[in-house]
């Protein structure tokens, strides 16, 4: 059947008919999400879906006032059932404002019933038709500053808004019109308008919001100008389920973001790599609204469901269709609140563990419950979901990473990992000590007992490291032959190098035969070709403290390690060398523990 635009309009309004997109706008100086725009968008299947073909039509036939008062309810309604942070920025007309059915306090009374303040409100002025009643502009700033709302002013530039109205209204906040941003990293014209803007907004202690930034280069020009806040599709398109965190990345770069670029990508992952930004709802809000949110993002498979910020676990699609799809289902259950399907066996993970870890802690949860998210925070708080599928691609990247590195026999870190990670604290000024375990005479048992013995003993010795070097903030590599290199943080590292090298005291004679033990050593040739005796194998440790500030690179606490190794093989036996130089290139001093 056939509809007029009247009548279309009259069925939407009715109905509630209309669909709330949320477009964040953001903070580039804080590098986060400072609010969100409401969007409102017809059905699709009118000829109304379009939101300006839809505002047209209700002011040609008296419904303006009518439609904005609807839009703002579901705009309101929707922004607190999704939970999300942040300002509101709610659109509204001037020309809305001058309509005999226009009445006061209707924004104010839909806040009070869902219970969000005023303050978190921003009335956007959005102009369509030309206005010169600025008498009666100035009078409905007044009237919502004082209930606490702050305004703005949208498309600053474009149609019929300009600055008479920024002087008339002195709002908190402008939004550049798109077509400023348009190309401005190549238009020095439009860098100009935006720098003369940004101008008179600090004069006028206004914010102001470039709109419409779509890429890279334009967001990076207008961040160069001085503009904070920002909206486009650079950061992220209008959604039903809007994202609620950005990739840091995505802003402009400081020197310590050039820093964290460039960190170690060998044993930093952790399960913040994981994060999708997920907004979590309330847990008052009813199981028939929460089936609406799964229909409107059939590519969510749960919900997470938060209490001030405290996650308190997930919402299964399938446990609540299967709910509501049961005779008589949704009238028994669409009121009740969504607590009630909640699944409280959610595992909930800290943005900072270690993939390895999580890895492992998700497999023990998936042995009772098959569900394939889990709840991601920061300090206990909400923060978003992760999926098991994506945490088995990240453990096989990492596996396929280190095997490609790895020393093939030992499979420990090889040079690459070493150095990364030694640049990575000197970097970071992280104090950090190196040990350097090197094995004595082992050339000659080598030589005589062959290259699989002596593949062996190097086996052992990774396997004795490995038992005694567990701190998830230490670090075992393999450089390659019969040295290692051990990178400790933990405090008690002169304890571990201590045992590893009993053990390996312990471990050394089951390599010899008995008449070369009761000798306590070998006969074979040196470097240069003479037979000697040779002791049975030992471990020799040289260890140093670099000094962050000096050290450059890994280079130079190669150096350092490699002296302390040398000092460390003059002693005799199983030993540790404590260098006490610090710095390259200084007269050291040196103390040793036999």
């Amino acid at each position: 059947m056939q509809y007029s635009l009247e009548e279309y309009l009259y069925r939407i309004i009715r109905e509630r008919s209309l669909t709330v997109l949320f477009q964040p706008i953001v903070n580039n100086k804080k590098r986060e999400i400072f609010g969100y725009e409401a969007l409102i968008r017809g059905p699709s299947d009118t000829p109304l879906h379009s939101p300006v073909t839809l505002f047209e039509t209700a002011a040609r036939y008296g419904h303006l006032v009518e439609l904005e008062v609807l839009c703002r309810e579901v705009s309101i309604q929707q922004f607190v059932r999704l939970n999300l942070d942040g300002k509101l920025f709610l659109n509204t007309s001037p020309e809305s404002l001058f309509q005999p059915n226009f009445r006061t306090g209707s924004t104010l009374d839909i806040l009070k019933h869902v219970g969000l303040p005023p303050e978190k409100v921003v009335i956007e002025l959005t102009e369509q038709f030309p206005t010169e009643n600025y008498e009666a502009i100035r009078e409905a700033k007044h009237h919502y500053k004082s209930m606490g709302f702050e305004i703005a002013i949208d498309d600053l530039g474009a149609g019929y808004a300009g600055l008479r109205m920024w002087s008339e209204l002195r709002p908190d906040y402008v939004k550049i019109d798109r077509h400023f941003m348009q190309d401005i990293h190549e238009d020095r014209v439009k860098q100009e308008f935006v720098r003369s803007i940004k101008n008179i907004a600090r004069g006028l202690n206004c914010k102001v919001v470039g709109e419409g930034v779509e890429t890279a280069d334009e967001f990076r020009c207008v961040a160069k100008l001085g503009i904070e806040f920002f909206q486009g599709y650079y950061f992220a398109r209008p959604a039903q389920i809007p994202v609620t965190t950005l990739a840091k990345s995505a802003f402009t770069q400081t020197p310590h973001d050039l820093l964290q670029t460039n960190r170690r990508s060998f044993f930093t992952t952790t399960i913040s790599d994981l994060l999708q930004s997920v907004p979590g709802i309330a847990a008052t809000t009813s199981i028939e609204e929460s089936a609406q949110i799964f229909q409107m993002a059939p590519q969510l498979e749960s919900l997470p469901v938060v209490d001030n910020q405290q996650p308190l676990g997930l919402v299964r699609r399938n446990n609540l269709m299967n709910l509501l799809l049961t005779r008589y289902g949704r009238e028994l259950h669409g009121k009740k609140p969504i607590v009630q399907c909640l699944d409280h066996n959610t595992l909930m993970l800290e943005t900072s563990l270690p993939i390895e870890q999580a890895s492992g802690l998700i497999s023990e949860q998936m042995k009772q419950n098959k569900e394939l998210e889990f709840i991601i925070t920061e300090n206990g708080s909400y923060l978003g979901v992760g999926s098991v599928i994506d945490l088995l691609k990240v453990i096989t990247e990492m596996q396929v990473r280190s095997a490609r590195y790895a020393n093939p026999l030992t499979l420990l870190p090889g040079n690459v990992p070493i150095y990364e990670e030694l640049d990575h604290l000197l970097r970071e000024q992280q104090e950090f000590v190196v040990c350097y375990c090197d094995l004595d005479n082992f050339k000659p048992f080598n030589d005589k007992y062959g290259y699989e013995k002596g593949d062996q003993v190097i086996k052992d010795l990774a396997d004795i490291l490995r038992s005694e070097v567990k701190h998830e903030q230490d670090f075992i590599g393999h450089i390659g032959g019969d040295d290692f290199i051990l990178i400790f943080q933990s405090d008690n590292w002169q304890t571990h190098c201590q045992a590893i090298l009993r053990r390996f005291e312990e471990k050394a004679p089951v390599y010899y035969s008995r008449e070369d033990i009761s000798q306590q050593g070998i006969w074979s040739q040196d470097r240069v070709g003479k037979y000697r005796f040779f002791p049975l194998l030992t471990l020799s440790i040289g260890s140093v403290v670099p000094d962050p500030a000096a050290c450059k690179s890994h280079h130079d606490v190669a150096s350092l390690a490699s002296c302390a190794k040398r000092e460390a093989k003059q002693l005799q036996g199983n030993s540790l060398f404590i260098e006490r130089r610090r710095r390259p290139n200084n007269p050291h001093l040196h103390h040793a523990v036999a």
